[in-house]
């Protein structure tokens, strides 16, 4: 399952490039997690308490999933809405602010996750993919998923 669209061009964003930004919108950038955001932080202790154990952020595997389950060959990301486009068709109209970069921006996201589970899917690996209003609202779905898996993969 190869995945071999031409990657979409992000521009940089700086004033050079047209982009301006607030010091106050920079600050709100820099809280943004990369890894241990509270969605992922729920999960994993929900998934711990239910007796699986897993590595996190594992470099070994492409994209370096939030968790994965090396046993089962298993890899789950918890992605935020925003920066992988959850609803994108309908969002991509309301973004008003950096059009010219972020619409680029997110695009590229969604195609490096295509990518990344093509990649996943080639080593022999099952991807999970969970929005984080999914684990905020729905956590207890999204655990039993999980176990369903992993008990029709014993």
């Amino acid at each position: 399952m190869d995945y071999n669209k031409p990657k979409i061009k992000v521009p940089r964003f700086n004033e050079a490039s047209g982009f301006y930004t607030t010091k106050k919108r920079s600050k709100i950038m820099s809280k943004i997690r990369a890894k241990n955001s509270k969605p992922e932080l729920l999960f994993r202790k929900a998934l711990w308490k239910k007796g699986v154990r897993y590595r996190i952020n594992t470099k070994k595997l492409p994209g370096k999933p939030d968790v994965s389950i090396q046993k089962y060959k298993l890899a789950i990301f918890v992605d935020g809405e925003f920066w992988h486009g959850y609803n994108w068709n309908e969002r991509k109209k309301k973004l008003n602010t950096n059009r010219d970069f972020w619409i680029p921006k997110i695009e590229r996201n969604m195609q490096r996750d295509l990518e990344v589970n093509s990649a996943l899917h080639d080593l022999g690996y099952t991807v999970f993919r969970f929005w984080e209003h999914e684990i905020k609202k729905e956590l207890e779905k999204c655990i039993n998923d999980v176990l369903v898996y992993i008990d029709w993969n014993q």
